[in-house]
């Protein structure tokens, strides 16, 4: 057994781990930023998701702990490195990763997350911890109840540092950073370089060296986009004759809002298609039994909100649907991002009404690329995107519950999507 993973110096435990999955060779991302972190300075990483991106720093950061396990602080509740996630499923998903490529290793690591029992997690908590996974809100929590000592930690990652950003989660993170001790390596991962990740950036990397493996807002050359005009109050029906007639057995279609997302998943359920909702409102059980569901294929359709879809990680997802455009242009690369994994093809699909036409431009502005509205024979819009577009005495009316809602997004330092 062999593995190009050898050649970037990680240890043999680490790479025949992967080798065990099928991962024999590294990934650009992987590739570039596993010698940096092996190195033990600050990296600053630019990577969409599906790159790889989580092994790139789980692998490497493994590898250093296990070589100086013997020597490290082990007392009570410490933690030796520290990961920081926006939501629940992104730190099951990283998690999960740090057990399969740790499993040859004697190497602890614990997941903290919101909507279940602190209680057991204080008592898991007892020990040390060599890698801690966790969401901001739910470790200051234990901060608190002084149930988790960060003050040895060796290395922090904030991944996602854009979507963390976004969620409101700037001020929770400044006062983790508080009780951390000042000598560490930092890592920071984000899809985004907007102006506010530069400034986190540069308050918290120490003469990082950076690497970017794909353009901001890249889309992945694996997944086809489509764009399929149609009435906003037939958008269900649509949906329901794409999934039909096409076959499709694994699809992943995403609301704007929570309440939305159960409509939907209420009404393919009812037409004989097994349909589960995810969102910020189920509790996690819910939400890792749904997910847990739609990956075994037991579930053939995932409504999803963007919140609580961060972190899906299935490399053969073969279809995406955006049942509604988004309000923010990145979240659609975000979306589409969950299919067109690690080199596989993937299929996204926009259903796309007329009074979504700012969301279809600022996405074409977004990617820089202009994109064909397509129509489905029996489904045709009875409004053109090609009219005018302040016309609302020719715009047929929304049915009932499938209004425009404002945007439920924080940008400032809220914590309206608080993951406790």
């Amino acid at each position: 057994m062999s593995s190009d993973f050898a050649s970037l110096g990680l240890s043999e435990p680490i790479w025949r781990a992967a080798a065990e999955r099928g991962y024999t060779t590294p990934t650009p991302i992987q590739e570039q930023a596993i010698p940096v972190v092996m190195s033990g300075v600050d990296l600053l990483a630019g990577a969409q998701t599906g790159t790889g991106k989580t092994a790139a720093f789980a692998m490497p950061i493994l590898h250093k702990l296990a070589a100086t396990s013997e020597t490290a602080f082990h007392g009570p509740s410490s933690v030796r490195a520290l990961v920081l996630v926006p939501t629940r499923e992104l730190a099951a998903q990283v998690e999960e990763s740090v057990q399969l490529y740790g499993k040859n290793l004697s190497l602890r690591s614990l997941i903290l997350i919101g909507g279940v029992k602190i209680n057991p997690q204080m008592q898991k908590l007892r020990r040390s911890v060599d890698v801690l996974v966790a969401t901001p809100g739910r470790l200051l929590d234990h901060i608190q109840q002084r149930s988790v000592d960060l003050s040895h930690v060796e290395i922090l990652v904030l991944d996602e540092a854009d979507r963390m950003l976004d969620m409101g989660f700037i001020r929770d993170i400044r006062r983790i950073l508080a009780v951390l001790p000042k000598k560490r390596q930092n890592l920071l991962f984000s899809a985004t370089f907007s102006p506010e990740i530069r400034t986190l950036a540069d308050g918290l990397l120490n003469n990082p060296v950076s690497v970017e493996v794909a353009s901001r807002n890249a889309t992945a050359d694996t997944v086809s986009q489509r764009f399929l005009a149609v009435d906003q109050d037939r958008k269900r029906e649509l949906l329901t004759h794409l999934i039909g007639e096409q076959q499709w057995h694994q699809v992943l279609v995403f609301t704007r809002t929570k309440h939305g997302a159960d409509r939907l998943a209420k009404h393919l359920s009812q037409g004989g298609m097994q349909a589960m909702a995810i969102h910020g409102d189920k509790s996690q059980g819910a939400r890792t039994r749904a997910l847990a569901e739609f990956k075994e294929g037991k579930v053939r359709v995932l409504v999803a909100t963007d919140i609580a879809a961060r972190g899906i990680d299935i490399n053969e997802l073969p279809h995406v649907v955006n049942y509604e455009l988004p309000h923010v242009p990145e979240d659609y690369v975000h979306r589409i991002g969950r299919t067109g994994r690690a080199g596989n093809n993937g299929q996204a699909v926009s259903l796309v009404s007329v009074d979504e036409r700012k969301q279809l431009s600022d996405v074409e502005k977004l990617l820089k690329r202009s994109f064909t509205k397509e129509t489905i024979v029996g489904f045709e819009p009875k409004q053109s995107f090609s009219s005018q577009p302040h016309a609302p005495h020719t715009r047929r009316p929304a049915a009932p519950g499938a209004q425009r809602r404002a945007p439920s997004r924080s940008t400032g330092g809220g914590n309206r999507f608080r993951d406790r």
